[in-house]
């Protein structure tokens, strides 16, 4: 490996000659000394793993009067969701939802206002958030995807509706940002397996016009993009699609038509609505997507378990079906249920299990089907409200493996990291060639920006750098444990 001061001198020597300004030498020669007194690669922990819950409902049921309990006292349901390991709560945004005008009284939700406030609350408890723009006035799911009402009389004017979408996206998390509410997690769009921002006669069939939709993600994604320019912040961006049966060949289609600036692939996975597809084979679905796409992660956004198939109100219940392993419905198998699917998850390298809804009991108020709740079965707590336990939030403080100790894995003597100025090129060696398949490679910059990513192919593998600008990089290499091996380099492009 080259020396500190090999280093040194190439710097010294692009400043005399012009091309570096003084307080870029200046960063570079701290970099050098940060970086050379590290004589050996840096194990950090294992990335964290989601525990999320969907919250959406949770103003408007306390608005609607709902009180939540724990052991007989009225608690805070995020203070509840902290407590037992929630590290993620996710939030559906509508754009004008008026529908809401006509009913109880009047009061709108999940609209800016709305999300605004539960970011806030979930921001209180030290929580990530998952903002879910469902680009539409109302539910958009693998059946619906309307364009919003302000949007209408230009959905078939693409270059019109691209710039709406943008500003839309762009205005909103610029405000966010300035109440210091930006949420560290952006969805684009909700189950869109056929699409976004359809005509009503559009969201009849299921023909999916890739050019329009390629061009209709790649403005929202590039509008994230620019709010993360402007605040400095880091987003991550998530596409979401219904079914793990359905992912792979959609996240295909995304990439085949150049939409690949994204971070997380997100699944709605739940077994009433995707059986026969069981807990392992979604795990072989994620593996699948992680072998095939290593620089994105996998993450299920959404998932839902009844408890019991009894109803508390005038609403119709939307799952029923519960799995054979883990019948009758009831508190302890929804529980298990959740903990198996989040160890498959881990094992298989997914980013962590979102579950949808766990507050959303039973009130006097109305959604525009009925009276109460479509989901209080499916909830983690019972029909006055009361925290189930034993029950369904204990999968999210349950002991798995997420191994995060300090001591180098048995794999760490086995690796070397280096780089060679000359040709410009970071060099990953393993001595255990038998298995190479195990690990992935990243390399990011000084603030995090990923740049390149792969899958280790053989005992060693090299990346050239020769295309990206001078600076600090940062080499990751992962193995299936989660731990991560990381090296510093310098790269300098003369």
């Amino acid at each position: 490996m080259i020396s500190s001061s090999s280093f040194q001198k190439a710097i010294d020597l692009a400043y005399l000659k012009g091309l570096l300004p003084i307080n870029t030498r200046t960063k570079m020669s701290f970099m050098i000394t940060l970086i050379f007194s590290l004589s050996t690669p840096l194990l950090l922990p294992a990335q964290t793993f989601y525990f999320g819950a969907d919250q959406s409902y949770v103003n408007e049921l306390e608005d609607c009067g709902a009180t939540y309990f724990e052991n007989g006292e009225a608690k805070d349901v995020y203070d509840i969701f902290a407590d037992h390991g929630c590290n993620l709560v996710r939030l559906r945004l509508w754009h004008t939802p008026s529908w809401y005008d006509n009913l109880n009284d009047g009061q709108r939700y999940s609209d800016l206002a709305d999300v605004q406030k539960s970011i806030a609350r979930a921001k209180a408890q030290n929580m990530d958030v998952l903002l879910d723009f469902h680009l539409s006035d109302t539910w958009a799911d693998p059946s619906n995807q309307l364009v919003p009402a302000a949007w209408l009389d230009v959905v078939d004017d693409l270059p019109i509706l691209q710039d709406s979408l943008y500003n839309y996206i762009f205005n909103t998390l610029s405000t966010l940002h300035q109440e210091n509410v930006l949420p560290e997690l952006v969805q684009i769009g909700n189950e869109t397996n056929k699409g976004i921002l359809q005509s009503p006669t559009d969201n009849e069939t299921w023909a999916l016009d890739w050019p329009r939709n390629a061009a209709l993600f790649n403005t929202a994604i590039s509008a994230v993009r620019a709010v993360e320019n402007n605040t400095g912040a880091s987003i991550k961006i998530v596409l979401h699609v219904a079914d793990p049966d359905n992912t792979a060949w959609l996240i295909q289609a995304f990439h085949d038509n150049g939409v690949t600036d994204f971070d997380i692939i997100g699944i709605s996975y739940y077994w009433a609505w995707h059986q026969p597809t069981t807990i392992a084979q979604t795990g072989e679905a994620i593996e699948q997507l992680r072998d095939t796409y290593p620089d994105k992660e996998v993450l299920i956004v959404e998932t839902g378990y009844i408890w019991t198939n009894e109803s508390n109100d005038n609403a119709n219940n939307i799952i029923s079906a519960v799995h054979p392993d883990y019948s009758p419905a009831s508190p302890t198998n929804q529980r298990d249920w959740l903990i198996d699917l989040a160890k498959v998850v881990i094992e298989s390298g997914g980013l962590g299990v979102c579950y949808w809804e766990p507050s959303w009991v039973s009130s006097d108020c109305y959604t525009q089907w009925g009276q109460g709740s479509h989901q209080e079965h499916a909830t983690f707590f019972d029909f006055d409200n009361h925290l189930l336990l034993p029950g369904g939030i204990e999968w999210m403080n349950y002991p798995y493996d997420l191994t995060t100790s300090t001591q180098p894995p048995a794999w760490k003597e086995q690796v070397k990291i280096s780089y060679a100025p000359l040709e410009q090129q970071v060099q990953i060696s393993l001595n255990d060639h038998s298995s190479t398949s195990k690990f992935r490679y990243a390399i990011v910059d000084s603030i995090g920006r990923q740049y390149l990513a792969g899958k280790l192919t053989d005992a060693s593998t090299s990346v050239s750098l020769k295309n990206y600008p001078s600076g600090l990089y940062v080499v990751l290499l992962k193995g299936q444990s989660g731990l991560t091996i990381a090296q510093k380099i310098v790269h300098y492009v003369p």
